[in-house]
């Protein structure tokens, strides 16, 4: 379980933020990892916060994923190996109440779980 939240400030120009909370004020930079169908996405910045008691994600949304369908970006905490949050972005033709957003989740979620689950297989042989 991480001690990390994350809170979303706002999705403007392609390019979403969010602050992370609960880090030690220690000034260690918490590991983030932002990932697109389970692929790590580029020109992710942290930047640490004027009273280090938080910190500002920023994450590009890459022009490849601006596609029509439903596209989710996973953000999670690599040292707890625990989901943070995530957002998604449909486009195209959408149907109401589309659960596409929530099936593309789960399947990120579940490759998560795998990995984590294969990991934990591997340090208890």
């Amino acid at each position: 379980m991480s001690e990390l939240t994350l809170t979303k400030i706002r999705f403007r120009n392609s390019v979403w933020e969010g602050r992370i909370a609960g880090a030690p004020t220690t000034g260690k930079r918490p590991r983030i990892e932002v990932t697109h169908l389970d692929q790590p996405v580029d020109g992710v910045e942290l930047v640490e916060g004027t009273d280090s008691t938080f910190w500002t994600l920023t994450v590009p949304v890459p022009e490849y994923a601006i596609a029509d369908g439903v596209q989710t970006f996973l953000i999670r905490d690599v040292d707890a190996d625990a989901k943070l949050g995530s957002f998604t972005i449909i486009a195209g033709e959408s149907v109401p109440d589309d659960l596409r957003a929530e099936v593309e989740l789960l399947r990120a979620e579940l490759d998560m779980l795998k990995r984590a689950f294969r990991r934990h297989c591997l340090e208890t042989l």
